[in-house]
């Protein structure tokens, strides 16, 4: 005879009644510092979506500084050799000082086709009264100062930073370091000293 199957007795609690629907608080607190810490992580290393940045840069502006496979930006160099030097007399906005320091922005001599006559300027430097820009008088106080010191290499790189740069309202082209070690072998010999307004006005800028 068959056992008579069993019945839930009346009362029991179900299996259902015995598990605790409620998160635990350490399991809360735990995610809270898990969506934290990702947050921090996405902050400092994610790029904030731009395509180009990837781990470990952290930003555009960083990746610059590296140019992978495409070598030194001659045009950021220039930035970093003008904001150590050339800020100090023509200004971190190229305007110069009245009267004393001339402008870079929007210069007739800055945007010349042909960068001989900056060249020279920045190679031997510039001293003496006469200079004329845009055909209007400009007394300089203090004297250009030479930079032959500096390679070919940071000549041309800061020379293009100020032809090319449109914050300086300049689109010159951007100038070689082949361009500069021509002409310093042209004047090495027969130029030593500082030029003159009037012997750079005299210089075609072509040569």
């Amino acid at each position: 005879m068959n056992s008579p199957a069993k019945q839930p007795v009346a009362g029991a609690p179900r299996d259902t009644e015995l598990k605790d629907p409620t998160v635990p608080i350490w399991l809360i607190v735990v995610l809270f510092l898990l969506l934290f810490w990702g947050a921090v992580y996405f902050d400092d290393h994610g790029g904030w979506f731009e395509k180009q940045v990837y781990t470990p840069y952290v930003s555009a502006d960083q990746l610059k500084d590296f140019q992978v496979g495409g070598g030194p930006n001659p045009f950021e160099q220039g930035r970093v050799i003008y904001s150590k030097t050339c800020f100090a007399c023509h200004g971190a906005n190229g305007m110069g000082q009245p009267g004393n320091v001339p402008p870079l922005v929007g210069s007739d001599w800055v945007n010349e086709p042909q960068p001989g006559r900056m060249i020279r300027i920045v190679l031997n430097g510039l001293q003496g009264t006469g200079l004329t820009i845009h055909g209007q008088p400009f007394n300089t106080g203090t004297a250009m100062v030479p930079w032959k010191s500096f390679s070919d290499e940071d000549i041309a790189a800061v020379i293009t930073f100020v032809r090319g740069n449109p914050d300086f309202k300049n689109h010159a082209p951007p100038v070689t370091p082949e361009q500069v070690k021509a002409i310093r072998d042209k004047i090495e010999g027969t130029h030593p000293g500082s030029f003159s307004p009037a012997e750079i006005e005299a210089v075609n800028p072509a040569d």
